[in-house]
């Protein structure tokens, strides 16, 4: 028997436990950007650290998504967008029949779609791909003011949630948000009357599968002060894991509690 006696072994050996996928690549992942309604030049970077952190995902940022060629997807294991044409006078069609013909291949692959709050908010003309993300905004949809709250999770069983605890965090809340036929959600919010809310149970993250891929919507992250909370890094961090590989290993060591 070996028998380790150095306390830096030790911690070595406890670090490795600690996060099951030290040792293996990092996750690929596309983050689309460079147009948003909301502050996507704070975001950005802040949605890239949390994913880099540990080296589960090596991130690239597209700011150009409009000029994008149906090869950028090659080599990725998932894309995140944090881009929308909402609110824009002229935002032309983004993508060619080419190139969504081939998101659709990449995602069917077995590939990822992950989408941060208003990050789905586009192609309202393209079933596919709403059918992936799983929510949007709609024409019923809206917000109040931005408050504390609890998200409460309501799929223990899935991956990206099991072991999760309900934690609070300030944010904007969307209500009467349309979800895709399938989109199993995950989590939700109860916005509070006093705030504008609807005092009723709205969906806040949710999962979809299409051909042997995953999607992964997660409706909070309205600035980069609701992306601070702790909840919001653990629910983003799982999500993407899932929706790139189909698993989740992320520690749950520092899981938030009520």
């Amino acid at each position: 028997m070996i028998k380790l006696r150095c306390p830096v072994a030790w911690a070595v050996i406890l670090l490795l436990l600690a996060r099951p996928w030290a040792g293996a690549a990092p996750l690929r992942v596309l983050l689309l950007t460079g147009a948003n309604n909301h502050d996507w030049r704070a975001t950005t970077p802040v949605l890239k650290a949390m994913l880099e952190d540990g080296a589960l995902c090596a991130v690239d940022v597209e700011t150009n998504v409009a000029a994008m060629k149906p090869a950028a997807f090659q080599g990725y294991d998932a894309v995140l967008s944090n881009f929308n044409t909402f609110g824009l006078k002229a935002p032309g069609a983004v993508w060619n029949p080419d190139m969504r013909a081939a998101f659709v291949a990449f995602i069917r692959a077995g590939h990822g779609l992950v989408v941060v709050h208003a990050g789905s908010s586009v192609f309202y003309d393209w079933p596919e791909f709403q059918q992936i993300a799983g929510a949007t905004w709609g024409q019923a949809t809206r917000h109040g003011k931005m408050h504390t709250n609890e998200v409460a999770i309501v799929a223990p069983d899935h991956p990206i949630t099991a072991g999760l605890n309900a934690f609070q965090t300030f944010d904007e809340y969307w209500q009467n948000a349309p979800v895709a036929p399938g989109a199993r959600v995950l989590a939700t919010v109860t916005p509070q009357p006093e705030f504008g809310g609807t005092g009723q149970p709205e969906p806040m993250a949710l999962a979809t599968e299409f051909g042997a891929g995953r999607g992964f919507t997660l409706l909070l992250g309205h600035d980069s002060r609701a992306m601070a909370s702790a909840g919001f890094k653990q629910l983003l961090r799982r999500g993407t894991e899932w929706a790139a590989s189909g698993k989740v290993s992320e520690n749950l060591a520092t899981t938030p509690t009520k």
